[in-house]
């Protein structure tokens, strides 16, 4: 005989009078009669009533949906493991055309700034002092004219020296007296040069060996470039000469008091207008 528990139908091999799990009391069954429950019904019969009614719910609304064919049988619901898979959409992004790109267009810009004392660029061709029609003056005449010059200004000097001692002046040797003594003698620099040069065109030394000032083009200087020249003489000056020895390297041999009035020394005779006119055409004077 085969006992059964009625509460929970569980299989009593011994012979108790209540059952082992529910202790409810056993009931007996012939072992012909009595039907083999499977584990399969039993899970069936243990299974809760949501499951069931969820199960339910879901194959309705498939139905309504259409999802279901009439072969179709519901699969059944995993509540035990957890969904290892989600179903998404993939949205394919339309990719964004890129903006056309203009070729750019080279552009030249050229920005002059004239400097108050620019002294590389002038209006006159001038050539090298060794191919000039006007050529420069060396450097050996133009030591000997600032040796006179120099010698002119002392004598110049000695005699103001003079007056003043005559007058009852008295000379000291201080600190104070010696840069007033270098004061006056730079006036009597800056006047000698300044008139010298603005007015008669030439210093005495200049003009005892026999050099004369010309522009670059071998013609003679204005005004305006004289007063130039001779502001050269005085920024030579306040530099210990400086400006005159520039000359000894530049290609030229050129001082400052050249470069800035764009004028320069020759023991040539200077061009006249109707020598300018005898030129070939395209024949240049100078170049840089």
């Amino acid at each position: 005989m085969i006992r059964i528990c009625s509460q929970c139908g569980a299989l009593l091999l011994d012979a108790s009078e209540s059952c082992s799990f529910c202790s409810a009391a056993p009931v007996e069954r012939e072992e012909r009669s009595a039907p083999l429950v499977s584990y399969a019904s039993v899970a069936d019969a243990a299974e809760p009533e949501w499951r069931v009614e969820v199960s339910r719910r879901l194959q309705q609304y498939r139905e309504r949906r259409g999802h279901l064919r009439r072969n179709d049988s519901q699969s059944g619901l995993l509540f035990h493991e957890p969904a290892t898979a989600e179903v998404e959409d993939e949205v394919h992004e339309r990719p964004r055309p890129r903006p056309l790109t203009r070729p750019r267009q080279d552009e030249r810009v050229e920005i002059r700034i004239q400097s108050e004392l620019d002294f590389s660029s002038t209006p006159y061709d001038r050539a090298r002092p060794q191919t000039a029609l006007v050529p420069v003056a060396g450097l050996a005449p133009r030591r000997w004219a600032a040796l006179v010059d120099i010698l002119f200004l002392g004598l110049t000097c000695a005699g103001f020296l003079a007056l003043f001692r005559s007058l009852g002046g008295e000379i000291t040797l201080d600190k104070t007296a010696a840069v007033i003594y270098v004061l006056i003698l730079y006036i009597f620099y800056a006047l000698y040069y300044s008139l010298f040069v603005t007015l008669a065109g030439a210093t005495p030394g200049m003009q005892l060996l026999g050099l004369s000032i010309v522009r670059l083009d071998g013609h003679l200087p204005d005004t305006r470039q004289l007063l130039w020249r001779s502001f050269g003489y005085l920024l030579s000056g306040v530099t210990l000469a400086l400006g005159f020895l520039w000359a000894l390297w530049d290609d030229d041999h050129f001082t400052w008091q050249d470069r800035i009035s764009q004028t320069y020394l020759t023991a040539a005779a200077p061009l006249s207008d109707t020598d300018s006119l005898g030129l070939p055409a395209g024949h240049t004077l100078a170049h840089k």
